[in-house]
This record gives C-alpha cells, sequence and structure tokens, in this order.
C-alpha cells in the first residue's frame, strides 16, 4: 500500500523529562501514519508551540513547570479547538481524569502504556473521539461525566486561573520579582496574588502552599 498519500497524524509531546520525550519519539515514529513534529518540556512552551506550529495532538504530560498540564491544556483547547490532547501521566486517579477531560483533553494514558496504545490514541482523538485507556478502570460515562460524583479540585474552584499559575510558580521555588518578570507584571501585584491565595485557601506558609500544589496536581512532588 502507498503511504506517500496519505496525511499523517502531526503530535508534539510535551513533558519534562527529556528522555521520556525521546523514549516517545522513538517509540511514535515507528507508525507511518504519524509524524512528531516538535517536543516541548513546559506548559508555556507547549501552547505557544501549538499556537504557532497547530499540531493535530498534543501529547500531555500533567506535572510540567511554569505551566502545569491542566492549565496548559485549557488554554490550548480554549484558543485553538482543533488541536486535541492525549494525556499520558503517572495520575491514574478518576478525579485527574475527569479534570483533564473537563479541561479539553480528548485521551488519557498511563505513562507505562503500550507504544500501540498510545498510537491507537492518537489516532482515534486525531479523529475528533475520546479514549479513556481500559487500563485506568473508568467507566467512562458514569465515572467521567457525572459532576455531581466528581468534585473539582479545591484549587480550581476557589482560585483564578491567573492565581494558579502564580501558585505553582511559587511552589516551584520562585521568587515574586522571578514571577513578576515572567508574567509581565510588579512584584507588588505578585505579592497581592499571594495574599489571596492564601486568604482564600487558608494556607498561611509556603511550604503548605506547596504541599497543597503537589496535592492538587499543580506541580509535581519532584519540583
Amino acid at each position: 500500500m502507498n503511504l506517500t498519500h496519505i496525511k499523517r497524524i502531526r503530535v508534539l509531546l510535551a513533558d519534562d523529562h527529556q528522555i521520556v520525550r525521546e523514549g516517545l519519539k522513538a517509540l511514535l515514529e515507528r507508525d507511518k501514519g504519524i509524524e512528531i513534529v516538535g517536543e516541548t518540556a513546559d506548559g508555556v512552551s507547549t501552547v505557544r508551540f501549538a499556537k504557532k506550529y497547530l499540531p493535530d495532538v498534543v501529547v500531555m504530560d500533567i506535572t510540567m513547570p511554569n505551566l502545569n498540564g491542566i492549565e496548559a491544556t485549557q488554554q490550548i483547547t480554549d484558543e485553538i479547538p482543533d488541536v486535541r490532547v492525549v494525556v499520558l501521566s503517572m495520575y491514574l486517579d478518576k478525579h485527574f481524569v475527569a479534570k483533564m477531560l473537563r479541561a479539553g483533553a480528548r485521551g488519557y494514558l498511563r505513562k507505562d502504556c503500550a507504544s500501540e496504545e498510545l498510537a491507537k490514541a492518537i489516532s482515534v482523538v486525531a479523529a475528533n473521539r475520546f479514549y479513556i485507556s481500559p487500563e485506568l478502570g473508568i467507566d467512562f460515562q458514569k465515572d467521567v461525566f457525572v459532576a455531581s460524583e466528581i468534585p473539582n479540585f479545591v484549587a480550581f474552584a476557589l482560585l483564578t486561573p491567573k492565581e494558579r499559575e502564580v501558585l505553582q510558580l511559587i511552589a516551584e521555588g520562585k521568587t515574586s520579582k522571578e514571577i513578576a518578570f515572567r508574567l509581565n507584571v510588579s512584584a507588588k501585584t505578585i505579592d497581592k496574588h499571594r495574599a489571596h491565595i492564601m486568604e482564600k485557601l487558608d494556607i498561611h506558609s509556603i511550604a503548605e502552599l506547596t504541599k497543597f500544589a503537589i496535592r492538587e496536581g499543580i506541580t509535581s512532588i519532584e519540583k
């Protein structure tokens, strides 16, 4: 069969571990229907790349620096809805699955899945359908889309997107000055954000904020 005229699915790999990206690239490039068009290591560059190059599918990790995968997925699917997102994560709790799907992702797999399953998920999602790995043991209709059974995480219920972004950077050890420079605002504005975050969450130390951010999946325990 002549594959030269078959349009390949253009895929962006988003993960903060280079060895993971290299492994995924090597595995997926075996599939003649997939073309790896780029790699990114944090949420901000993932959103930027997706806007500029419009891949068909982003394979997205949840815990990435600067902007986590949940926020990056939300921005991508809100601003460029033709770009689909497949989540590849170590987080297996159905609450994370629900949160990523609510952010706009259309697929969710374990990080230790077989390459054939990931290629299948990419193909399914590129066709504008959903793919939830059977290995997760989730009833797609019952567990994921019944909002009353799956409450929002506290951070997403109480904090604005900007406050969540600031919270992630605080948890990753950035100073107010560094965060202000990154977000193009004043350090005083960041201090106000931090005060509002602490007030809303009733948390009063950076250490406790960091623990909260890890628990909520805003940043990883490695950061």
